[in-house]
């Protein structure tokens, strides 16, 4: 199939290499200029009706522009594939928006990271069936094996990712807890290989576990890292759904919390804490360097 890729970062980047290597022909643009087309009406203009195109830029306000600008150039029956991070009631939006006005709408929740290119993508997908079924050997083409799921209508996607990842938050935050305990320990641990051992037979054994031990033989001790995770949204969108369903999580949200917390130098909250236990109870408190 020929298909347009808009964004080729990271992961759009990857994503156009993959199907290229499986014999589509992708026809790319980027504001960057490192693309085939230099515009979106170049891009347009390349592909033969009915036409599909791959939007892979940032949430938000450039997704929005992104479809809002394809839908000005494109034809009644092409297929827009959104594979972002985009939340997912602006993903039910757009399918309902371009169903009006005769175009097809997949939202993609796309997993893999700058793995995907070799190991194949997770790709949880949102849409009517008739267009998922046009598309097949794209998605076919990207995901792993096992790594396709046709979940629901248009915005359902984007959700299973939004909570896919909020996921991902709570397991990363119990490797990293376990860690430190170890790192903690006054047995004098061997904590990389105490790591590495959990990878094998262990039930905790996992890809998220062999990038961390990745990550310890690449910077023993992790001394070049700094403590600070940032948050890309999906994790504050799955506890707002949360509440929103009165479904108790409590360790994704837990996690994300402990994320903002890493990015406080000097946390006004426990300042206030240590305030307090030194008022009732007279405890020490340690003075700021």
């Amino acid at each position: 199939m020929k298909i347009g890729m808009i964004g080729l970062g990271r992961m759009g980047g990857n994503m156009a290499k993959r199907l290229a290597q499986k014999g589509h022909e992708v026809v790319g643009y980027d504001r960057s200029g490192n693309g085939t087309a230099k515009s979106l009406a170049e891009l347009v203009k390349m592909l033969p009706a009915p036409r599909a195109v791959w939007v892979m830029v940032p949430s938000g306000a450039p997704t929005e522009a992104c479809i809002d600008d394809l839908t000005k150039l494109m034809s009644p029956g092409d297929i827009i594939i959104d594979g972002g991070n985009t939340n997912f009631n602006d993903s039910v939006r757009h399918g309902k928006e371009l169903a009006a006005k005769g175009f097809g709408f997949i939202d993609s929740g796309t997993s893999g990271g700058i793995w995907g290119l070799t190991e194949g993508y997770c790709l949880m997908v949102g849409g009517q069936k008739e267009h998922v079924d046009r598309l097949m050997p794209i998605f076919t083409a990207l995901a792993c094996d096992g790594g396709f799921a046709h979940v629901g209508g248009c915005g359902a996607g984007h959700y299973t990712k939004m909570v896919h990842n909020g996921v991902e938050y709570g397991m990363m935050q119990a490797f990293g807890e376990g860690y430190e305990i170890l790192r903690a320990s006054d047995l004098g641990i061997d904590v990389d290989k105490a790591i590495e051992v959990w990878r094998h037979g262990s039930v905790v054994r996992s890809w998220l576990l062999d990038l961390l031990a990745k990550a310890l033989k690449e910077d023993p001790g992790l001394e070049h890292i700094a403590g600070y995770a940032a948050d890309s949204g999906e994790g504050r969108w799955t506890v707002n759904e949360a509440v929103r369903l009165g479904v108790p999580a409590h360790v994704l949200t837990a996690s994300l919390y402990t994320r903002f917390t890493s990015r406080q130098d000097d946390s006004p909250t426990m300042k206030a804490v240590a305030a307090l236990r030194n008022q009732f109870g007279g405890h020490a408190v340690k003075a700021k360097e």
